[in-house]
């Protein structure tokens, strides 16, 4: 078997068209397809759904459940708030910047642009309170050879000694001493 890609990533939403017109205001997605049945054709359960697919450009999919018979939706507690994030790539510093500013126009708090050295980036919620993240690339080949070549250092000192080894520091030296 060999993967070909993710053909969609599905989250839960809290309404399905303020999804789909949130996510056309704000991130340019185009709404592709809308399936929904009152029972689920994998389980048999009678819990019905509206199921939302967004195109995220070059053939990637998001897509979102609205579940109006389950409990209120919350998000796993255990895990902090910036650990769990979709992260999506614009084409530039430019764009991302221009995003920022449409997001903050309509009184939607961005947090950044913080600079991971291979790109910077920007974070902000979706109505449903999922946490975004849109990347602009600013990495040269160098890093990535640099990133790549102790890739699995880093991965075998972790796994050791739960601490951050720090072959890659340089990424965000920047950052922390601003």
């Amino acid at each position: 078997m060999t993967i070909q890609k993710i053909h969609h990533v599905a989250y839960r939403c809290k309404d399905a068209k303020e999804t789909v017109e949130w996510y056309q205001k704000y991130l340019d997605m185009d709404f592709v397809l809308a399936i929904a049945e009152n029972e689920v054709p994998s389980t048999k359960e009678p819990d019905p759904y509206m199921h939302i697919f967004m195109d995220a450009g070059s053939g990637n999919i998001l897509a979102f459940f609205e579940l109006p018979n389950s409990p209120e939706m919350g998000r796993d507690e255990n895990t902090p708030k910036w650990c769990q994030h979709i992260a999506f790539q614009v084409g530039s510093v430019e764009e991302l910047m221009e995003a920022k500013g449409k997001l903050e126009a309509d009184g939607i708090e961005v947090v950044g642009p913080t600079d991971h050295t291979i790109f910077q980036s920007i974070y902000f919620y979706d109505p449903s309170g999922h946490r975004l993240e849109l990347a602009a690339n600013t990495g040269t080949p160098d890093m990535s050879k640099k990133l790549d070549d102790v890739k699995w250092d880093m991965l075998d000192e972790w796994s050791k000694t739960k601490r951050a080894p720090e072959h890659a520091k340089w990424m965000h030296e920047k950052e922390f001493n601003d």
